[in-house]
C-alpha cells in the first residue's frame, strides 16, 4: 500500500514509522525543519523507541512538504493534524482537517481518508456530507506522548469507525505492523458516531481517574498520610 500521513507530530510520526515497516509511506507536513530532520533520521524526540526505529529499522519512508506529490496515487490518507478545543465557543477547531480533506480530494479523489485527529461527536457524518465522500473514516488513537510508537507497536485495541472492506483492510494493516500476534489485538469495527464516543469516553474516564487520585493525594496530605502507600494498596484491587 501507499500511505500518506499528514501532520508529523507524535501521533503522525509514530504511525509513519509503524506503517513504513511494510508499506510505502509519505509523511507530509508544512514544517520544513521537521521534514529535513525526518529525512536525515534526526528527530528531537523524547521517545526512545522513535529514535531507535529511525536508526535501526529499514523503513520505506519519505518526508515531504510538497503537497501534490504527497497525495498522488496514495491508497490511504491519514490525517493526524492537531485540533484545539475553543473554550469560548465550546467547540473544536477542525479547520486543518477540512483543509487536508479538500487537498486529498483535489489531488487524489480515490484515496480512503482516515482521521486520527480528535474530533467532536457527529463530525464524520457531517464531513462526509460536506465533501460528498463516504470513505472518510475515524479511527481514534490511544497513544501516550513519549510512548506513542510503543503504544502503536503494542496496541490495546484497534477501533475503526466503519465496517467496509477498506476499514477492515486498514485495521489489519495496523495489527500486521505491530509486534503482537494478530489474534491478540482486539479489532472493534463500528459506525462513526460510536467510534467518536469511544474516544470521548476513554478520555473522560482517564481524566476522571486523574482527578480521583488527585483528591486522594490531597486527602492524604491534609491528614499527614502517605499517598504512595494508600495508592499502592488501593490499586492492588484488580478492579482498580
Amino acid at each position: 500500500m501507499k500511505i500518506t500521513v499528514v501532520g508529523i507530530g507524535y501521533v503522525g510520526l509514530s504511525l509513519s514509522l509503524l506503517l513504513s515497516q511494510k508499506h510505502e509511506v509519505i509523511a507530509f507536513d508544512i514544517d520544513k525543519k521537521k521534514i529535513e530532520n525526518l529525512n536525515n533520521k534526526v528527530v528531537g524526540s523524547n521517545d526512545s523507541d522513535i529514535n531507535e526505529f529511525l536508526l535501526d529499522k529499514k523503513l520505506n519512508l519519505i518526508a515531504t512538504s510538497m503537497k501534490e506529490s504527497a497525495f498522488l496515487d496514495s491508497d490511504y490518507v491519514i490525517i493526524s493534524t492537531p485540533t484545539n478545543f475553543n473554550t469560548l465557543t465550546g467547540s473544536f477547531d477542525t479547520t486543518t482537517i477540512e483543509n487536508v480533506v479538500s487537498d486529498a480530494i483535489k489531488y487524489n479523489k480515490n484515496a480512503t481518508i482516515i482521521i486520527k485527529s480528535t474530533i467532536p461527536l457527529g463530525y464524520i457524518r457531517n464531513i462526509r456530507k460536506k465533501f460528498k465522500k463516504d470513505d472518510i473514516i475515524f479511527s481514534p488513537e490511544f497513544l501516550r506522548e513519549g510512548k506513542s510508537l510503543y503504544d502503536n507497536l503494542n496496541p490495546s485495541r484497534i477501533v475503526v469507525g466503519d465496517t467496509t472492506k477498506k476499514a477492515i483492510e486498514f485495521s489489519k494493516m495496523l495489527t500486521e505492523c505491530s509486534k503482537l500476534p494478530n489474534e491478540e489485538v482486539p479489532i472493534h469495527l463500528m459506525n462513526p458516531d460510536e467510534a467518536e464516543a469511544v474516544k470521548l469516553f476513554s478520555n473522560t474516564y482517564l481524566a476522571m481517574r486523574i482527578a480521583f487520585f488527585n483528591e486522594l493525594d490531597t486527602y492524604a496530605e491534609t491528614n499527614e498520610l502517605s499517598s504512595k502507600k494508600i495508592i499502592e494498596a488501593t490499586s492492588g484491587d484488580p478492579r482498580i
